[in-house]
């Protein structure tokens, strides 16, 4: 049987690059988020993230539409470079609504089924941010850090029935998202922070999140794994 697959922020980026291996390995795919995919074959829900009811009723109609739930990709996020002290309570709100709540809300709206089904595969889009702090991304930093800190919580509570919670890690992957804030010389400077000598690219972090919500990742809960080129190595 085909897996049946929910990803939020799946209609562009990495989120994108998950929907597309997900598809090619035969799953059923809903896609959550503002806009619809280019791609035809996803199921999509318009959704405002920013709106806890929305996104349970989004969850609800992704469920429904697929007949069920194996896993949800939570991808759905947004970036801001502002230096700390210029950081408003608006900046942190929105930054922390979208990134860290709403992947809350999700994992508590999809978990009743996989707990029901005793199986299931949750993963958690974070950034190496999580892990590095972040100047100048503060609000951004500590959202990422909140999405590690609900994936090991879900890892703790809901093993016992058979589920699973990761989060991928990101380092500089080139998205639309933060296009605007960096140079040529940034990507070059980022670049040469890897022992591999390049950035990610949004298929890089689609094949780690298709493994872990694969048979063959059935053993890794609570893992915040790196997909950083070796810029970070713990």
């Amino acid at each position: 049987m085909s897996q049946r697959v929910i990803v939020t922020g799946g209609s562009g980026g990495i989120g994108a690059a998950i929907v597309e291996r997900f598809l090619a390995d035969g799953a059923r795919v809903a896609v959550l988020d503002r806009r619809e995919p280019t791609a035809a074959a996803p199921v999509f829900v318009a959704v405002d993230l920013r709106d806890p009811l929305d996104t349970r009723r989004a969850v609800g109609e992704a469920i429904a539409m697929l007949g069920g739930a194996d896993v949800l990709v939570n991808c759905a996020g947004i970036f801001q470079h502002i230096p700390l002290l210029d950081i408003t309570v608006d900046d942190w709100d929105r930054v922390l609504d979208i990134n860290a709540r709403a992947t809350l809300v999700a994992m508590q709206a999809v978990a009743p089924v996989m707990l029901e089904a005793r199986r299931g595969s949750i993963v958690n889009i974070a950034s190496m941010a999580a892990k590095l702090g972040g100047g100048g991304e503060a609000h951004y930093a500590a959202s990422k850090a909140a999405v590690v800190a609900l994936t090991r919580a879900g890892a703790q509570e809901w093993g016992c029935h058979g589920v699973t919670v990761n989060a991928v890690c990101p380092g500089y992957v080139l998205t639309d998202m933060g296009a605007d804030t960096r140079s040529e010389a940034d990507i070059a400077a980022w670049s040469a922070k890897s022992p591999l000598g390049r950035l990610g690219v949004p298929e890089d972090v689609a094949g780690v999140t298709h493994f872990l919500a694969s048979p063959a990742g059935a053993y890794l809960t609570g893992q915040a794994i790196n997909v950083t080129g070796g810029m970070l190595m713990h």
